[in-house]
């Protein structure tokens, strides 16, 4: 297994250590390290591993990580114009 692949699957042991820990603030200072540390080591799996093993990589972050998911793609369709109103 290649570097990035064990990086990788180190942040998936510390995101959902992280998960697991008591937070009064719901987490999210957490998650805005995780994904200031995810992201490059995300790059250099697409990188390295090609968009396959990349967008599985993707899509087990984007599980772990799905709150901040949700608000980008909530954020995302307000600023669009989108948004399905009831």
């Amino acid at each position: 297994m290649s570097l990035p692949l064990i990086l990788g699957c180190f942040w998936a042991i510390a995101a959902n250590v992280a998960g697991m820990l008591p937070s009064k603030r719901s987490h999210w200072p957490a998650a805005y390290v995780l994904i200031a540390v995810g992201l490059p080591i995300l790059v250099w799996i697409f990188w390295l591993h090609g968009p396959w093993i990349g967008l599985l990589c993707l899509a087990a972050a984007m599980s772990i990580l799905r709150w901040p998911v949700l608000y980008l793609w909530r954020w995302i369709n307000r600023v669009l114009g989108t948004t399905e109103r009831q």
